[in-house]
């Protein structure tokens, strides 16, 4: 039976957050405090845009998005971020822009460039709406991988943007 109270914990597969119920005689006493999700940052103040400080191809796209796109989500560098509190790792920060959304979830690659554009005005949720669509996205992931992989050919770059290839 349960009593109508829940816990949530992180699911480590998934970096997502999942909602238990508690059962009847378990106490939150019992509770291991590894298990309870701790209030993340953007459950309280939104979602944010992670991408890689370093490398001025990036950034150049940054003050685009903020001066043209003007999405509602915070845009920061990883550099200057506690990764953990986002369930992100320097790894996938160094190897793609990532959009962790205010429900935890988190998107990587272009998934995150759609992401983000969801929260601006139109035309631009509708034009994230059309590169998530079934025979686009895989289209745009690969146009993504692309771009990253030769981020440090493109103007505004520098050698920190020199991703090592797969």
């Amino acid at each position: 039976m349960v009593t109508g109270s829940r816990r949530e914990t992180r699911n480590p597969e998934s970096r997502s957050r999942i909602t238990d119920d508690i059962h009847e005689g378990e106490s939150a006493a019992t509770i291991d405090p590894a298990e309870t999700a701790r209030p993340s940052y953007t459950a309280r103040m939104g979602a944010v845009l992670v991408f890689d400080g370093d490398c001025g191809f990036c950034t150049a796209c940054v003050e685009f998005t903020r001066r043209w796109i003007r999405p509602r989500v915070d845009i920061q560098p990883w550099q200057f971020l506690d990764l953990a509190d986002y369930g992100l790792t320097e790894e996938q920060c160094a190897e793609a822009v990532q959009f962790v959304a205010t429900d935890g979830r988190i998107h990587s690659g272009s998934r995150a460039v759609t992401g983000m554009l969801r929260t601006a005005n139109r035309p631009w949720p509708w034009i994230a709406a059309l590169a998530d669509a079934p025979g686009i996205a895989p289209i745009a992931a690969s146009a993504y991988r692309l771009v990253a992989r030769n981020r440090y050919r493109l103007p505004g770059s520098t050698p920190a943007c020199a991703v090592s290839p797969q």
